[in-house]
């Protein structure tokens, strides 16, 4: 039976389908549960503090999708974190989701958490913590306590941000326990809920069984105790709302730092409208298009200098505005070119001349203090021996090199194909952008799906030869669909942002908007560091 190819509005639809059972939390009764302590939902608590009308870019919105399954799941790794402003500041707001497992942490619970913190780092954006949590998962402790990227890291930052002199903002509304303790208290300022806010290394049940002493949370850790015994936290609030006005209160008063300078002007609308946009992009993996088509739905009055027009046409260079924001646009072209020698070159793939053009461009943008926008549909760097002989991993690890040392803020957005040492000399994850978003129509992988069944396949059947085993055509073409099946949904931009290898799957429509904020954000952060990329090969 034939498989009907998707449109973009059957991925989009699935996209808002998933974002709404996302934002669901633990459910609908976990949810009321909730309301009837008193209590705002950790999304509700963010659409309280932010600006009304104000746009607010969230963060990892699909972490640990599908994974934990066994333990019930936890939908958006229980925390909800994100980029918005409150009192006119932008800031990062991490708020723990008490409806997922009450608020416990898992694996991936900490390694979000790690990213917003890193997040507001990176930009020097004052941070809010909205605490609201069991402490650690236990089943799986082994997998979250010790190492070096693991729960504790989340307090080395907190010392490490303050020493930086980033804000750090705190509000204990719920349970907060064991070394989750530490987490608002290393921060700057820490408020708590009165009768839901309770915080201490240890609750009452652990405290009978550790010494044997009789006593019970509220006299143990709640606000009466730490604001008026122990002076571990600031102030108390009667309500959750009263607790956010405060934080709103805090935010009216902060001092203006210095800024990186990143220009600005007007914004305009885009060349194209993003109902265009979304229409005009292929599903087809291999269908040839003009990416200069995208970039003008993405760019201010479909507006780009272009750099190198006529050389190295696989890659798009050029300087272009979004939402007013200076940027340096480098983007994979996916339609035939041709050379000046009349050789046909195939889209999406990075050869020798596209490498260098690209380069040369990043320097250049380093050095006009252009911050850098990556726009990934990338199958790889030219293979065979003309290739080779002509140098491409020489001007692939040029173009990787400048890339990497780059001082100015990258930014990348994954539309299509991201294969191999393409992700890589794209600005993958590995190479710090200070967001990296998927469009649904993405794919990331080693090499395409189709490459890699037929890859593991010659692998499996070999190794099945050597024991012994007869495979016929029929189990050949079985195995091939379970390897293909597997792989695909490996390659899904969901399986990517569920492991946060990316921040998020988006609408196209949104990608201006994950820019703008992604270049207001690195404004912030004034670049101390000097260009340099040391040894390039030439």
């Amino acid at each position: 039976m034939e498989t009907t190819q998707p449109t973009i509005h059957d991925l989009l639809e699935k996209l808002a389908t998933k974002t709404v059972q996302v934002q669901l939390g633990g459910g609908q009764k976990r949810i009321d549960s909730e309301h009837q302590k008193g209590k705002l939902t950790a999304r509700e608590r963010i659409d309280y503090l932010i600006d009304t009308g104000s746009e607010f870019l969230e963060i990892g919105t699909f972490a640990a999708d599908g994974m934990y399954e066994e333990e019930g799941g936890c939908p958006s790794a229980g925390v909800v974190t994100g980029i918005g402003f409150v009192n006119g500041r932008m800031c990062v707001i991490v708020a723990n989701d008490a409806t997922v497992k009450a608020g416990a942490w898992f694996p991936m619970t900490a390694k979000k958490n790690l990213r917003a913190q890193e997040i507001a780092m990176e930009n020097h954006l004052p941070i809010i913590y909205l605490v609201d949590s069991a402490g650690v998962f236990l089943p799986m402790q082994n997998e979250i306590f010790p190492d070096k990227e693991h729960f504790g890291r989340q307090f080395r930052n907190n010392a490490k941000m303050s020493a930086m002199g980033i804000v750090q903002i705190a509000a204990i509304m719920g349970s907060c326990v064991a070394g989750g303790a530490y987490l608002p208290i290393m921060s700057d300022e820490a408020m708590i809920v009165d009768k839901t806010g309770s915080i201490f290394l240890a609750g009452s049940y652990l405290v009978k069984a550790a010494i044997g002493e009789s006593v019970d949370n509220e006299t143990l850790g709640g606000a009466t105790t730490h604001c008026e015994i122990s002076g571990v936290t600031d102030n108390k609030y009667d309500t959750d709302q009263e607790c956010l006005d405060a934080i709103r209160k805090i935010f009216g008063t902060l001092g203006e730092n210095p800024k990186a300078g990143f220009d600005r002007i007007e914004a305009k609308e885009a060349g194209i409208s993003g109902d265009k946009l979304i229409d005009i992009f292929p599903m087809e993996r291999v269908k040839p298009y003009d990416m200069l088509d995208i970039i003008s739905g993405l760019v201010d009055g479909g507006e780009l200098d272009e750099y190198k027009q006529d050389y190295g046409k696989t890659l798009i260079c050029g300087t272009a505005r979004i939402r007013g924001w200076a940027v340096g646009i480098i983007a994979n072209q996916r339609k035939i070119v041709k050379t000046a020698k009349g050789e046909m070159q195939m889209g999406g793939v990075i050869y020798s001349d596209s490498a260098d053009k690209a380069a040369r461009f990043i320097m250049n943008c380093n050095q006009r203090k252009i911050p850098l926008v990556f726009l990934q549909d990338v199958s790889g760097f030219m293979v065979g021996s003309k290739a080779e002989h002509g140098g491409i991993i020489k001007d692939g690890a040029k173009m990787v090199n400048a890339m990497a040392n780059s001082v100015v803020p990258k930014f990348t957005i994954i539309l299509g194909n991201s294969y191999g040492a393409g992700n890589y000399a794209m600005c993958g994850k590995a190479y710090d952008p200070r967001l990296i978003f998927s469009w649904p129509t993405a794919q990331m992988a080693v090499m395409s799906g189709a490459s890699a069944a037929k890859t593991l396949l010659q692998i499996k059947v070999a190794s099945l030869k050597k024991t012994g085993k007869v495979i016929s055509q029929e189990d050949e073409n079985q195995l091939l669909e379970e390897i293909t099946t597997k792989y695909n949904e490996e390659l899904s931009p969901y399986y990517a942002a569920s492991r946060l290898w990316v921040d998020g799957v988006i609408d196209p429509r949104e990608t201006r908007k994950v820019i703008s904020m992604g270049i207001e954000a690195a404004n912030h952060s004034p670049i101390t560091e000097r260009f340099n990329v040391g040894v390039i090969q030439t």
